[in-house]
C-alpha cells in the first residue's frame, strides 16, 4: 500500500495514510467525537511548516504566497462561459395623466447576475475551474472565551471552508493571540497555499492546532490580515477577509479602527454568541463595503461561513455601475435610493450614476430612481409613451478581466389623456419601499435602544409594521414585505428589556441593518435555516453551500429547536 507515516495530531499515534485516502475522512483507529477534525498527517513536502498558534516567527513581509498557474491552464478568451448582467425595469404606477406632473415617482432597477457554462448546461457536474479564484484571509478570534466547544466548532467549520476552496482558491488564516507579556499581538499561521491536496493537508494541521487563551485585539488581527493581502507577489482575481470575534476588544482601538485600517477589500465580520462587540463588527464590516453577522448559537458558526463562502465563490462582476440618463430635459433625477451603495447625481439632474461593486452568482440589486414628471405639452408629434430614462451598467469580468458593459434600457411610461381604469400598483416597486422603510425603522429604533428608550424603539418598530401591513405589496402576497415583517417582529421581541437588547437585541438588529442596506444574505437567528421566515437575499449557491453544511455538521453539534424566548 503506497504511503507514508504520521503523527496524529488528534490521538500522538503514530499512524499510516493511505495516499488514495480522502483528505477529510477518519482515521480507522480513530472514532469522531465533536468538534474535532479528522487526523491529518505531517508531512514532509514544499509546503511551510505548521505551529501551533503560539510558536514560530513570521515574516517582516508576507510575499510569500503560492505563484499562481491558472492562467495558462485555461485561457481568457473561453466563450464556453457567458457571465451577464440582466436588468429589468418597472415605474410604480402603470400610467400617469397627461395633463398633471408629479415629483418623486419612483422607477425600480433591477439586477441580477448570471453565469452559464455552455460545456455543463445539461451536466450536472460542476466545474471549480470555470469561476473566477479567491484569495481568502480568515482573522479569527482564539481569546480564552473560545475556550471549551467554541473552538472545537470553529475547528470544524473552518475544515468545512478549507474542504469547498477548490485548487486554485488560497487561504490565509491569522490568529489574534496574547503573548505572556499581556502585550496583544496577531499571528499568520501560513502563507496564502493554493487549496490542492497539500494545501489543504497543511491548512487542516494548522486548524487542528488550535488552542485558546488570552485577550482580543481585533486591530491587531484585522491589520496583518489586510498585509497580507496587500503584500502578496501573485493575486487571484476576487480577494476577501472573513472576521470572528466572539467578546469585546480588550485593547480600545475601536475610536480609530477605520482610520488606521483603511481597508479597501471587503471584511465580513462574524459575532459569536452573546459577548461579542456588534458594534465594532458592523462598522467594520459597513466601511469596508461587507457584510456582518450575528451568530447567537455556537451550533451556527458553520452554517454562517458556508453561507458566506457560497457568494464568495461565485463572483460574477467587479466594479460594477449602474448609469441612469434621463430621456427629457425637464424630466429630473430628484433622489437615487441605494442602501449603503454611493451615488451620485449630476448638477442638472440629467445624470446619475451608483456604486455597487462585487456581485455574486444569481445575487439581485433594487435601486429605487425617483423623478420629477411634468405634464405634456399637447401637440400633434406626441404620443401616449414617454420616455423617462435609459439606464445600462458598466462593469468588469474577474475571470477575463474584460471590461464589459451591458445594451441600454429605455424605461417608458404610458401617459394617457384620462384614466379608464384604475392604476395598477407595481407590486415589485412597491416592495422595495417597504425594503427601505424597514431598514430606516431598524436604524432609527437601534438608535433609540442605544439611548435605553426601548418603548420609543418598540414604537417605530410597529409603526413601520402597520405601514408594511396595508401596503399594496403586502396585500399581495409579495414574499420580501412578509419576510421584513417577520423580521420587524423579531427585532420588536429583542427590546424587551436592557439586558435582552443588549445581549442580543443590539447585535441582531445590526445584522438585519447590514443585510438590507446591501442586499446581501448575512446570518441572524435561525435565517440560515430553510424553514425561516426571515430568508432575505440567499442565492442558490448558497443554498446548496448550506445543504453541505446540514450534511456535514452532526445533528448533536446542530442547535436544538426551542421556542421564541423573547416575547
Amino acid at each position: 500500500m503506497e504511503g507514508y507515516p504520521f503523527t496524529c495530531t488528534y490521538c500522538q499515534t503514530n499512524q499510516w495514510i493511505d495516499k488514495s485516502r480522502p483528505i477529510l475522512t477518519w482515521p480507522s483507529h480513530i472514532k469522531a467525537t465533536p468538534g474535532t477534525l479528522p487526523c491529518i498527517p505531517s508531512q514532509t513536502n514544499s509546503k511551510p511548516s505548521i505551529t501551533s498558534n503560539s510558536q514560530s516567527s513570521e515574516p517582516f513581509h508576507f510575499n510569500d504566497d503560492d505563484p499562481l498557474d491558472f492562467q495558462f491552464k485555461f485561457p481568457s478568451n473561453d466563450k464556453s462561459i457567458i457571465r451577464s448582467i440582466d436588468i429589468k425595469t418597472s415605474t410604480e404606477l402603470s400610467a400617469v395623466r397627461r395633463s398633471i406632473s408629479q415629483k418623486n415617482f419612483h422607477v425600480l432597477i433591477n439586477l441580477k447576475a448570471h453565469v452559464t457554462d455552455m460545456n455543463q448546461v445539461n451536466s450536472d457536474i460542476p466545474s471549480p475551474t470555470r469561476r473566477a479564484p479567491v484569495d481568502l484571509v480568515t482573522v479569527l478570534d482564539v481569546s480564552g472565551s473560545m475556550t471549551g466547544t467554541k473552538i472545537l466548532l470553529l475547528k470544524r467549520a473552518m475544515g468545512f471552508v478549507i474542504e469547498n476552496l477548490g485548487p486554485f482558491d488560497r487561504l490565509s488564516p491569522n490568529f489574534p493571540v496574547t503573548v505572556i507579556t499581556f502585550s496583544s499581538s496577531a499571528r499568520r499561521l501560513f502563507p496564502l497555499l493554493l487549496m490542492d491536496d497539500s494545501g489543504k493537508q497543511h491548512a487542516l494541521q494548522a486548524v487542528n492546532c488550535l488552542f485558546a487563551g488570552g485577550g482580543t485585539n481585533i486591530l491587531e488581527g484585522l491589520k496583518k490580515g489586510a498585509q497580507v493581502i496587500e503584500d502578496r507577489r501573485h493575486k487571484n482575481p476576487v480577494c476577501s477577509i472573513m472576521l470572528l470575534s466572539d467578546g469585546q476588544d480588550t485593547v480600545k482601538n475601536r475610536i480609530h479602527l477605520q482610520e488606521k485600517l483603511r481597508l479597501k477589500i471587503a471584511v465580513h465580520t462574524f459575532g459569536f454568541g452573546e459577548d461579542h462587540d456588534p458594534t465594532t463588527l458592523h462598522s467594520i464590516a459597513e466601511g469596508s463595503k461587507g457584510t456582518f453577522s450575528f451568530i447567537e448559537d455556537e451550533g451556527l458558526i458553520q452554517d454562517a461561513f458556508a453561507q458566506c463562502i457560497g457568494g464568495l465563490l461565485g463572483v460574477v462582476a467587479q466594479d460594477l455601475q449602474v448609469h441612469i440618463q434621463s430621456l427629457q430635459l425637464d424630466l429630473c433625477l430628484s433622489q437615487l435610493k441605494a442602501g449603503s451603495y454611493s451615488s451620485n447625481i449630476s448638477c442638472d439632474n440629467q445624470i446619475g450614476f451608483v456604486d455597487i461593486g462585487e456581485l455574486y452568482a444569481d445575487e439581485e440589486r433594487d435601486v429605487l430612481v425617483l423623478v420629477n414628471i411634468p405634464a405634456v405639452v399637447e401637440d400633434k408629434d406626441s404620443g401616449n409613451q414617454m420616455k423617462l430614462v435609459s439606464v445600462w451598467c458598466t462593469y468588469r469580468d474577474p475571470f477575463t478581466k474584460e471590461s464589459m458593459a451591458t445594451d441600454a434600457i429605455e424605461v417608458k411610461l404610458y401617459r394617457p389623456r384620462s384614466l379608464i381604469e384604475d392604476l395598477v400598483v407595481s407590486v415589485e416597486v412597491d416592495g422595495q419601499k417597504n425594503r427601505f422603510r424597514a431598514a430606516e425603522a431598524m436604524r432609527f429604533a437601534r438608535a433609540a435602544a442605544d439611548k435605553g428608550d426601548l418603548p420609543n424603539a418598540r414604537a417605530i418598530i410597529d409603526r413601520c409594521r402597520m405601514w408594511i401591513s396595508e401596503s399594496a405589496s403586502m396585500r399581495a402576497g409579495d414574499k420580501l414585505s412578509i419576510a421584513l415583517d417577520a423580521e420587524l417582529q423579531e427585532v420588536w421581541s429583542r427590546m424587551g428589556s436592557k439586558k435582552i437588547y443588549e445581549s442580543t437585541g443590539r447585535g441582531y438588529i445590526l445584522s438585519g441593518m447590514s443585510s438590507h442596506s446591501m442586499q446581501k444574505a448575512t446570518a441572524r437567528g435561525d435565517s440560515t435555516e430553510t424553514s425561516s421566515p426571515v430568508h432575505a437575499y440567499p442565492t442558490p449557491p448558497m443554498f446548496e453551500m448550506l445543504k453541505l453544511s446540514g450534511m456535514s455538521l452532526p445533528n448533536f453539534l446542530r442547535p436544538k429547536k426551542t421556542p421564541p424566548k423573547y416575547l
